[in-house]
């Protein structure tokens, strides 16, 4: 049996202050064909997804905390409990608004690496409203820093 203990995954952190934890895909033991998942913690105050799109059709689902969905032109609050579902191809972000970290699942198919991972981490992201479309009015503002 091949199984992965999100208590022994280091997983990796991220410029836009998130650290992503493969469970199924990437770095994990447990490959599939047809999906990945994976744990994301955003930090407090604004820990991020960027702003970003992908082929794979996705799904994110928040365990604890608050975030801020962005979605195409659509803007909510998303809460513990609850799911976005994101089509292929449509950009996408979630961003932390609370005072404690949130923490979701990632699930998406197929299986495969996003470039926007690779993108976060050169600080190459496509910026929102110049090489991508704009984020939803009032939406907090994606982060492209360049890591340290």
């Amino acid at each position: 049996m091949i199984t992965a203990d999100l208590a022994q995954i280091e997983g990796r952190r991220y410029p836009a202050r998130r650290r992503t934890q493969n469970l199924v895909g990437g770095a994990s033991p447990i490959q599939a064909e047809h999906f990945c998942i994976g744990n994301v913690t955003l930090d407090p105050n604004g820990g991020q997804v960027p702003w970003h799109n992908q082929q794979q059709e996705e799904v994110y689902f928040v365990v604890e905390g608050t975030g801020e969905m962005c979605l195409g032109d659509e803007r909510q609050v998303l809460q513990a409990g609850q799911a976005a579902y994101i089509p292929p191809g449509v950009y996408h972000q979630l961003t932390n608004i609370g005072d404690t970290p949130l923490r979701m699942l990632y699930c998406y198919g197929p299986a495969g690496e996003v470039a926007h991972w690779r993108q976060e981490l050169a600080g190459t992201l496509p910026r929102a409203g110049i090489e991508a479309p704009p984020l939803p009015p009032g939406a907090c503002p994606q982060c492209t820093e360049k890591p340290v």
